[in-house]
């Protein structure tokens, strides 16, 4: 059998798919199996593994990447002759093994009649290991590397630490780094010193989890490729050093925020991935709770006043703003928002990044921006008695602002404004509510199972607090972990929320020592959930695990 009607057999083509083969491979004159990857028709995996069956012929999935390295004897691959080395590297091919007549390769490029021809003119048998690009580029350059001497330059050799930073290996394996990042959805990519080596791990959904150990003599030519990306002096290791990578991975446009930070066994290197494009926000998404979300956008309906959002960093208060924003953007009204950095672009709305190295401040911005005729204003963090006071002002004349200060609950942020020195007068003026925020990880609901835990129940109270709040059930759930979750048991996000009205009653209390204790109270006899609460509101409906809450509650 030929293998286009093996690969339309194996993968299930219709007579569409197969039209649409056929005009790109005579159009582009590739082969059918990487017209079908290019096509959308058929993933990459997928290919991998009819292609393998047709040659009958082993593969390598990329879940197995891991076992499969621990499985190879580094000291043990053989070295070639130089011709048959350089038609490998060609050809995409890394030789595993070389027992004469027997060659054995991991190859991407499973048709490469310049490796059939030469095997065939020089009496040997090749066997391939089949794979997908992605997992040939990771495994080419953990092994390449690891297969060195390890002897690296001195600090003083910068123009040879450039040059093996820039080498393929090391090129592929950053790369590799940065797809996989991508693919598992991190928000964050860190490498660090660790047991001599270098640890490589992800923060997904919140939660950091190693994905990768390189060889201590690695550790330095990939920072310093990353370094040379983000346009850093890769000499400096004295000194934290900040950059910023721009590249497009995944079809994605990215902006990488990279930061350096030297530590005691070497250097430490952390990427935030930024989506460049414009990003969708939809208040709906946030995972708020019925109730609060009502609340909330009949306080950002208001024409003048201030929003205020706290929380730690990354508890999710800019994408909170960004989904405030998003709803009441329209064409009657200008928004401009005030960040350090500009995050996400958002069509349509007046974006402005502040840089404190040439003086252009929080402070210094909103007074200029006031000028400009807003109707809203976003300011990514009140950090300041100046940012505070021109931000409060801004509201008692008119304008409606959102922005961010970090307390650990709603009532906090008073205090926090008061040590700043904003006057108690101007607080109660102004603020419209306070809104404390945590982000806990939603289950997967591919894998979830009930958790019949009467123990765990009764211990919190559920069945109580279910009727207290309006819920008919009390629908505990657990994590278990499957494929679709990558095996944690939980996949994306949703909101933990304290809300506070800064109504007549929150304003006449005198904001003494003891205001937050009165004013959680005042919240208590209302009903308003406090954020632990919030977060068994939404362990009782299913959404979270109570282990979960304890986490990001305390």
């Amino acid at each position: 059998m030929e293998f286009n009607d093996f690969l339309a057999d194996k993968a299930k083509l219709s007579e569409d798919d197969i039209n649409k083969l056929s005009i790109f491979v005579n159009q582009y004159g590739v082969r059918p199996e990487v017209a079908a990857v290019n096509l959308g028709i058929v993933s990459e995996e997928k290919i991998v593994e009819i292609v393998a069956a047709f040659l009958n012929a082993s593969y390598l999935p990329s879940d197995d990447v891991t076992d499969f390295l621990d499985s190879i004897d580094k000291s043990a691959l053989p070295e070639l002759p130089s011709e048959l080395s350089s038609l490998l590297k060609d050809e995409k091919h890394f030789c595993l093994s070389f027992d004469a007549p027997e060659l054995y390769c991991l190859t991407s490029q499973a048709f490469s009649n310049d490796i059939y021809q030469y095997c065939i003119n020089h009496g040997l048998v090749l066997k391939q290991l089949l794979c997908s690009d992605a997992v040939f580029r990771e495994v080419e350059s953990l092994l390449v590397l690891e297969t060195t001497n390890g002897q690296l330059i001195g600090d003083n050799e910068v123009e040879k630490l450039k040059e093996i930073a820039s080498e393929a290996p090391i090129v592929n394996l950053v790369n590799s780094l940065f797809s996989r990042a991508m693919q598992a959805g991190a928000s964050d990519l860190h490498i660090e010193p660790y047991n001599g080596n270098a640890r490589v791990r992800f923060r997904v959904d919140g939660v950091l989890k190693t994905v990768e150990v390189l060889p201590h003599h690695i550790q330095l030519p990939v920072i310093s490729r990353i370094k040379i990306l983000s346009e850093m002096d890769i000499a400096e290791k004295r000194r934290p050093q900040d950059g910023k990578i721009s590249l497009r991975v995944a079809g994605k446009e990215l902006d990488i925020r990279v930061s350096a930070l030297p530590l005691a066994e070497g250097e430490s290197i952390v990427m935030r991935f930024l989506v460049k494009e414009s990003v969708s926000y939809d208040i709906e998404s946030i995972g708020l709770s019925p109730d609060i979300k009502a609340f909330l956008e009949e306080d950002i309906q208001k024409t003048a006043g201030v929003v205020l959002l706290t929380g730690p960093t990354g508890s999710g208060k800019t994408t909170s703003l960004y989904s405030f924003l998003s709803k009441l953007n329209s064409d009657d009204v200008k928004i401009i928002t005030l960040e350090d950095p500009v995050e996400y672009q958002l069509e349509g709305i007046n974006q402005i990044h502040v840089n404190s190295d040439i003086g252009y401040t929080f402070a210094k911005g909103l007074r200029s921006i006031v000028r400009q005729d807003p109707d809203i204003i976003m300011l990514g963090e009140i950090r300041d008695q100046e940012t505070a006071n021109v931000a409060l002002q801004s509201a008692l004349t008119g304008h409606l602002v959102f922005s961010t200060v970090h307390t650990n609950d709603a009532p906090s942020s008073y205090t926090r404004l008061l040590d700043l020195g904003v006057d108690e007068f101007l607080l109660n003026a102004a603020l419209v509510s306070i809104v404390a925020q945590r982000l806990a990880r939603k289950l997967c609901t591919h894998c979830c199972d009930d958790n019949k835990d009467l123990i765990l129940s009764e211990t919190y109270g559920l069945t109580e607090k279910a009727k207290q709040w309006g819920l008919n059930t009390v629908n505990l759930k657990k994590a278990v972990g499957c494929k679709q979750c990558n095996f944690t048991g939980f996949k994306g996000r949703l909101a933990i929320v304290e809300y506070l009205r800064c109504d007549d009653a929150i304003s006449a209390m005198p904001k003494s020592d003891d205001f937050i204790a009165k004013a959680h109270k005042k919240m208590h006899r209302e009903g308003v959930r406090t954020l632990m609460e919030d977060g068994l509101y939404k362990v009782i409906q299913g959404q979270t695990t109570i282990e979960e809450i304890q986490r990001v509650c305390g």
